[in-house]
């Protein structure tokens, strides 16, 4: 939602949204339909249970149905609960995802670790096997001139440009910033003007529908500019966040567009029970 972190849009959707019952369904019975890919999940919603036991909470997602889990780097997402997967190797977390029947080929990191050290942070990423790496938001300020979204945009092409050169696509999210406005118009659409297709990729976060940024609008509108998508339910009456296909959303004509938009993969992010109440729908939806 606009205006709103991560940590505080989750928040308060768990706060107001009814959840549904706890599947009792395996991994293994259950395969990926929409698209051929994986069904995947944001680990974010489960920082929680991360923080306390990496492997275990793997263990969790596969149970509940999931077949491909997005990271959050443990460098700049420490304070929220990652800071353990310090301590593995790469070769150690892909072991445990693999034990677990889960692969993970995506992560978020921070700009800030980024500026700090992304050669660094590449390595990191390459040593566990990731392709993607993704930023929740370039932080711009909450009223941008055209000059301050230049800016973050030359910045991000840098970032992109050299973790293209290393084989891994840079992809931007949509948070905070991208979602104001700039000259009267929406920064997000500016961003897509300025940023390289070459080199920049995008996430789109499915909720922002409730400030008005329509999903399959912009895979239509912006072709091929897509790596992902975070998924999220949500209930146009009520406006809350529900479990997919317990909401008001069209994921059909969603994942249809998401085909031209360039979707290589997506991810369920709401808290875990609707995650968990989630996975039969998709798994019956043929797009």
């Amino acid at each position: 939602m606009s205006g709103i972190s991560r940590r505080e849009f989750f928040k308060k959707a768990s706060a107001n949204a009814a959840v549904a019952g706890v599947l009792g369904s395996s991994a293994s019975s259950l395969r990926a339909d929409p698209l051929g890919l994986p069904i995947g999940c944001q680990t974010w919603p489960v920082r929680a249970m991360i923080a306390k036991d990496f492997p275990g909470t793997i263990k969790v997602l596969a149970e509940a149905g999931f077949q491909s889990v997005e990271l959050c780097s443990p460098v700049g997402y420490a304070d929220s609960g990652f800071a353990g997967l310090a301590k593995y190797s790469g070769a150690e977390l892909r072991k445990i995802l693999s034990d677990a029947g889960v692969t993970s080929v995506s992560s978020h990191f921070s700009m800030e670790e980024l500026r700090k050290d992304q050669d660094g942070r590449i390595a990191w990423a390459k040593d566990l096997g990731l392709t993607q790496m993704l930023v929740a938001t370039l932080g711009g300020p909450r009223h941008p001139t055209m000059d301050d979204v230049k800016r973050a945009a030359d910045e991000y092409n840098r970032f992109g440009e050299k973790a293209a050169a290393a084989g891994i696509q840079q992809g931007l999210h949509n948070e905070d910033f991208e979602l104001t406005k700039v000259d009267g118009q929406r920064t997000y659409d500016v961003l897509f003007k300025l940023l390289d297709p070459n080199s920049v990729k995008f996430q789109f976060q499915v909720s922002t529908i409730s400030e008005g940024y329509d999903a399959a609008a912009y895979f239509t509108k912006y072709p091929g500019r897509f790596i992902s998508m975070h998924v999220q339910g949500w209930n146009a009456k009520t406006r809350k966040i529900a479990p997919v296909g317990e909401d008001t959303l069209d994921w059909k004509k969603i994942f249809t567009a998401a085909k031209i938009g360039g979707i290589k993969n997506y991810f369920v992010e709401m808290d875990l029970a609707m995650m968990r109440a989630s996975v039969p729908y998709l798994h019956k939806l043929q797009v």
